[in-house]
């Protein structure tokens, strides 16, 4: 009996050590290399620093070198998306609903000991954008609008093509332009389709150089160019909830991180984020202090 108390107190102690070697060594909170993500693991390092932790940031990574950090233990905090977690991580096509996608890469990321806390309202999913005073003048609200003024634009006059824009991998990948145009029943030629990179279909919008284009839901130019993202009615495009996700030693080791992380998710959403990522793209803000100054503002620091 004596042995075995023995042994328990030793587990216990170096379990303790452990926990306490884990708070010791500070909190290292990653992020991607665009501005959202910039935006987003300043604001989280701001934060936790506030609620008293030692945080240190380690950002502008790409998204599979991000992974393997928080895999590997380099990194212990990231903000990371459903759809980014199923399709690249996980290898998974199959259509899931938002909640559904949440809990599927919850589930494959547990035996990683890689916890998902509770999802923002921030979806950085695909969108279908066209400029604002187009959409108005066409009666554009949904991408099924789109569809029959596509569709009757070629009736009426076949010369007047229909042009939209979007990023090379867009065009071909196997979940992209060619079952989008089958859901909601519409055909675009080689030739109304314009493969570009990614940020200049922005431009392209705002200089009306395309009927529509292939945007992000959450980017900045969105607001700042005056675009009006359309309703995907008919549930096409892939959930990409922003989802805080922690490894399980750094929770074990900190018990009120999780709630205190879930709080500051509870205050992001897409329109908030939209607005934070055109301060630093559009009106050339710091993105430290577009981090700070949403934290005050939502009474978390």
């Amino acid at each position: 009996m004596h042995k075995f108390r023995m042994t328990a107190l030793l587990a216990f102690a170096l379990g303790l050590f452990g926990a306490m070697q884990a708070n010791a060594a500070g909190l290292v909170v990653g992020g991607k290399n665009f501005t959202e993500q910039l935006i987003l693991s300043s604001m989280t390092q701001q934060y936790l620093n506030a609620k008293g932790y030692t945080a240190s940031l380690k950002n502008g990574l790409g998204t599979t070198i991000m992974r393997q950090a928080l895999e590997s233990g380099q990194i212990d905090i990231v903000w990371d998306y459903t759809g980014t977690a199923l399709v690249v991580y996980n290898k998974i096509d199959e259509k899931l609903d938002r909640d559904q996608s949440y809990q599927r890469v919850k589930e494959l990321d547990a035996p990683r000991k890689l916890v998902w806390l509770q999802p923002s309202e921030l979806n950085n999913t695909y969108a279908l954008a066209v400029p604002r005073q187009r959409a108005e003048d066409e009666g554009l609200n949904t991408i099924e609008d789109l569809a029959d003024r596509i569709n009757q634009a070629g009736k009426q006059d076949p010369d007047k093509k229909y042009l939209m824009g979007m990023d090379f991998e867009f065009a071909s990948r196997p979940d992209g332009l060619e079952p989008l145009q089958a859901l909601y029943g519409f055909s675009l030629d080689r030739s109304q389709v314009k493969q570009m990179d990614a940020g200049l279909v922005y431009t392209a919008l705002r200089n009306d150089q395309l009927n529509v284009g292939l945007t992000y839901s959450s980017d900045g130019r969105v607001q700042g160019f005056n675009l009006k993202l359309l309703q995907d009615n008919k549930g096409f495009f892939a959930f990409y909830s922003a989802v805080p996700v922690v490894r399980q030693e750094i929770l074990d080791a900190n018990p009120k991180l999780a709630e205190q992380l879930n709080a500051l998710s509870a205050k992001i959403d897409t329109a908030k984020m939209t607005e934070m990522n055109k301060k630093v793209d559009i009106d050339q803000l710091p993105i430290a202090q577009v981090a700070a100054d949403f934290l005050r503002a939502e009474g978390l620091i």
